[in-house]
C-alpha cells in the first residue's frame, strides 16, 4: 500500500523539470513600461544641452504633436536609431532629444557622427525629467500630443520596422 510513496519523488522532480522547460521556452517580459502613458507631461526644464540650441521644457510640448527621445551618446543602440529619428523627421515627425547622464561635448560629436534630428535637446545630467517620465533606459521614445499628454512609448532602439507605427501614433495624436 505504501508503494506508490516511492513513487512521489520521481513525480515531484519530473515536475520541477516540466516548470523549467516551460519557463525556458517562453521567457518573461521584462520590458518596463511607462505609468505616463495617458498622463500630462510631469513639469521639468532641461536646460540647452549645446549652445545655440534651445532646451526642453514641458511647457514647450505643447502645441504640437512631438516625439521625445531619450538618449545618450555613450549609447550604443542609440547610435542604431540614429537613421531612423532621421527619416521619421523626414516623414514630418517633430523630434526633441531629452540627453541623459550625459555632456555637451560627447552629445556635439554624436550628433555629428551620427546625424542630429532634433529642434531641441535637453540636458538631464541626473536623469530626474527621464525618470519623472517613467523612462527606465535609453533609447526610450514618447510621443506627446500637442495638449502636454504622453500618448504613447517606444521603449528600446527604433528599427526600421517601427518607424511605420510610430509615425501612425503621431498621427493618432493629433
Amino acid at each position: 500500500m505504501r508503494r506508490w510513496l516511492l513513487w512521489v519523488p520521481l513525480a515531484v522532480f519530473a515536475g520541477l523539470v516540466a516548470l523549467t522547460v516551460y519557463g525556458l521556452r517562453r521567457p518573461a517580459d521584462r520590458t518596463v513600461y511607462s505609468r505616463m502613458i495617458g498622463q500630462p507631461v510631469p513639469a521639468f526644464v532641461a536646460p540647452a544641452m549645446l549652445p545655440g540650441r534651445p532646451g526642453l521644457a514641458s511647457a514647450t510640448l505643447h502645441g504640437r504633436v512631438r516625439l521625445v527621445n531619450v538618449f545618450a551618446s555613450w549609447c550604443i543602440p542609440c547610435a542604431a536609431e540614429a537613421p531612423q529619428l532621421a527619416t521619421l523627421k523626414a516623414r514630418g515627425v517633430e523630434v526633441d532629444g531629452l540627453a541623459v547622464r550625459d555632456t555637451p561635448t560627447a552629445v556635439a560629436d554624436f550628433l555629428a557622427r551620427y546625424g542630429d534630428p532634433y529642434a531641441r535637446i535637453g540636458d538631464d545630467r541626473e536623469a530626474r525629467v527621464q525618470l519623472a517620465l517613467g523612462s527606465s533606459g535609453v533609447p526610450e521614445s514618447f510621443v506627446v500630443d500637442g495638449s502636454g499628454r504622453i500618448m504613447d512609448q517606444h521603449v528600446g532602439d527604433i528599427r526600421p520596422e517601427d518607424v511605420s507605427a510610430i509615425v501612425a501614433a503621431v498621427r493618432a495624436a493629433r
